[in-house]
């Protein structure tokens, strides 16, 4: 009998729609380890231990994974997978579908080489299946420890692997980039030469998020006048719900980073993950009438929050945003003319 759909797929397709739902990381990181298992287990051994009972022998496969691949072994869907598929059938919010058709990629994505939970390549077929027609790898600068950032000389190892998926997935392009942070100074986290060598740089605030008004804004505006900085990301560094607790947003003279931001070019970004929901509707609407360009992005540390820009669409849509002034609705060639001018 041919199975509806193999282990290794099953697993995989369950941590993906888990991600998509928010759900914890510990059961997303259970049921990747177990196709991660999966697939490094002769197909002929899997069987065995499954008609034997002692699929939970192998290294990182519990009880509700092992569910599942027996079933999807005696040739039936699991009923996990079925009753995630049901929900995920519906949107994740209502609205910002005119927005989310008009982007053609993500500025802002995470990978296992930083504090992301999937491999470069998983993130990259993702959001090739999603329809992007590009995404730009933005792991953390070295400074952010806790994250896992890159120095000088593991970006450069990164930027090779990145050559060599562009040269196996056709149309699709990943882009390099970063996440930079933004120092006490308003500096960049990285080397004048590893920022020039990248596709586009993000630049945001992580620490000392409770800085005064007045030294915080000389930081952003220092950070947004460099001529590396491309995006300013989560702008207000606020959480508003999720694991991680609650933040308040931090003391900044709106008005005067955002005209700089017009000022030189670079765009706000909507941050859509749900905990950070960043700038709040106040500001976005600041930026605009500024005149600021934007971009939507994911900020997805795992396959399935890739979906999350659609939370960043309907704001945008809700408040009134020019789609023709979000960048990542531009095509690559644009794009690319506008991040690193000639």
């Amino acid at each position: 009998m041919v199975p509806p759909i193999e282990p290794y797929d099953a697993l995989r397709r369950i941590a993906y729609l888990l991600e998509r739902s928010r759900a914890g990381t510990y059961r997303v990181h259970a049921f990747r380890t177990a196709a991660t298992t999966v697939l490094a287990t002769d197909p002929s051994e899997l069987r065995s231990r499954a008609h034997t009972g002692t699929l939970t022998d192998l290294s990182g496969i519990g009880p509700a994974t092992e569910a599942v691949i027996q079933s999807t072994l005696e040739g039936e869907m699991p009923e996990y997978l079925t009753s995630l598929e049901i929900r995920a059938k519906e949107p994740l919010v209502a609205g910002g579908l005119t927005v989310r058709s008009a982007l053609r990629g993500d500025l802002h994505s995470h990978s296992d080489w930083s504090d992301g939970g999937s491999t470069i390549h998983e993130m990259a077929v993702t959001a090739m299946d999603l329809g992007h027609e590009y995404l730009v790898l933005t792991d953390h600068s070295p400074r952010l420890k806790i994250a896992n950032g890159l120095s000088s000389e593991r970006l450069a190892k990164q930027l090779n692997v990145v050559d060599q998926i562009n040269s196996a997935i056709g149309q699709f392009r990943l882009l390099k980039g970063i996440e930079v942070d933004i120092l006490d100074d308003g500096s960049l986290d990285q080397s004048a030469k590893m920022l020039s060598a990248l596709n586009l740089r993000v630049a945001s605030v992580h620490s000392r998020l409770a800085m005064s008004a007045t030294p915080m804004t000389a930081r952003m505006i220092a950070a947004v006048q460099n001529p590396y900085t491309n995006v300013l990301g989560h702008c207000t560094g606020r959480l508003v719900e999720g694991s991680r607790g609650t933040r308040a947003q931090s003391s900044f003279d709106a008005a005067a980073v955002f005209g700089a931001c017009a000022a030189q070019g670079v765009a706000v970004e909507i941050n859509a993950r749900p905990e950070r929901c960043d700038p709040p509707d106040d500001l976005v609407i600041m930026a605009r009438d500024a005149g600021c360009l934007f971009s939507i992005d994911s900020d997805a540390h795992a396959p399935g929050q890739l979906e999350f820009q659609i939370y960043g669409c309907t704001r945008a849509e809700r408040l009134g945003v020019p789609v023709e002034r979000i960048v990542n609705t531009w095509q690559l060639d644009r794009l690319l003319a506008w991040v690193n001018p000639a």
